[in-house]
């Protein structure tokens, strides 16, 4: 396994939107049903069936969450999007084209509203790092038993993914923490495989930068 060039920054245990209570058995069937494509849900959804666009947010909604969750820092504006993105998904069933892969169609729906979300976040509050990282903050006060060193390791990872431009990180959340290829990422992105190559190495390459000056900053005891 290719060695992450970066820690993998923490998840609040329980931000997940859950799957909704008392889901019909042939929902939760549909979505378990390995046999059953996501190419086939949408058939069935485009004939007028409700149980397999279910099925299809019960497959992906936890996945969607991490995507944005990874991309915005912030679990409510994560569930935010996330919700917006079976939206947009559903509107836009109509436009799915059969021969690509379903999942590459609504990632890249889910990083497009996660990327906007980032940028008004950022308009909003002027650039403040501190207020992209409630999840982890919320995280830290949750969980006593974190060693100090890892919970300060965990807030620079997300103040120097938040330093980044948002098409550098999209590609190494991609990447990096979801585990998806550059091929795979190249569609989602709507860019070649060659530039989700170089945005990759890029990304990679000012990560380390920033990370290093803030590291070194704390080691020499403080930011200032």
């Amino acid at each position: 396994m290719q060695k992450k060039p970066f820690p993998t920054p923490a998840t609040p245990a329980g931000s997940a939107p859950d799957l909704p209570a008392g889901l019909p058995g042939a929902v939760l069937a549909l979505a378990a049903d390995g046999g059953i494509s996501d190419a086939e849900l949408v058939r069935r959804t485009l004939a007028g069936q409700q149980d397999p666009f279910a099925a299809l947010v019960a497959r992906y909604q936890r996945r969607a969450f991490w995507i944005a969750f990874h991309v915005v820092g912030r679990a409510e504006d994560a569930r935010d999007v996330t919700q917006e993105s079976f939206v947009r998904l559903f509107r836009s069933l109509a436009s799915y084209d059969f021969a690509r892969s379903f999942y590459t169609w609504f990632y890249r729906i889910v990083t497009n509203l996660a990327i906007d979300c980032l940028r008004r976040i950022r308009s909003a509050r002027a650039g403040s790092l501190d207020d992209l990282l409630p999840g982890l903050e919320q995280q830290r006060e949750g969980d006593h038993a974190l060693p100090l060193e890892r919970a300060e390791q965990q807030r620079l990872v997300w103040a120097v993914l938040g330093e980044l431009d948002p098409k550098f990180r999209a590609v190494l959340v991609l990447r990096d923490i979801q585990g998806l290829s550059c091929r795979e990422i190249a569609p989602i992105l709507r860019v070649t495989h060659a530039t989700a190559r170089w945005r990759l190495h890029r990304g990679r390459q000012m990560f380390r930068e920033r990370w290093e000056r803030r590291a070194g900053r704390a080691g020499d005891g403080g930011d200032g």
